[in-house]
């Protein structure tokens, strides 16, 4: 018996491992470059628009924008803006926590999630992030969101 289970354990590993070979750039879609690094999503998400029509946030997320967003990403003050920094929309809510994304107001704001203070982001174009993008940022977060 208890060799049965080892063999349907080690038959369980390896098909599971088969699904892990899966590339990155095929998770991310219209930006196909995106790394879990903040100057990758910075550069890819932020800075500029994709392939599915989505524009760059900085369309909306700029120093004069910020005015009425409360949100600049324009590169010199994107990861500032974004890491340990409380959302001026929601009250006690933290943009980035870094290793936290399901706490991350960024992540509800991109996701949709109940309980955001306006629209999801974002709210300039016809495509929302897919879902691959989102773990992209997601796991930028789970490594602790350095400035890399």
């Amino acid at each position: 018996m208890m060799r049965v289970l080892t063999r349907v354990l080690i038959i369980l590993g390896a098909a599971g491992m088969m699904g892990c070979d899966e590339k990155l750039s095929d998770l991310t879609g219209p930006t196909p470059n995106l790394q879990p690094t903040f100057s990758s999503i910075n550069e890819n998400i932020f800075q500029a628009s994709d392939s599915s029509g989505r524009l760059a946030c900085v369309q909306c997320h700029n120093a004069f924008g910020s005015l009425f967003s409360g949100l600049n990403l324009t590169s010199a003050v994107a990861y500032t803006n974004l890491v340990n920094a409380a959302s001026r929309g929601k009250t006690g809510a933290v943009r980035v926590i870094p290793g936290d994304p399901e706490n991350s107001y960024l992540i509800h704001k991109l996701e949709g999630r109940a309980g955001i203070v306006g629209a999801r982001m974002p709210f300039n174009s016809p495509a929302f992030l897919t879902s691959g993008q989102i773990t992209v940022i997601k796991r930028w977060i789970e490594l602790g969101a350095p400035n890399n």
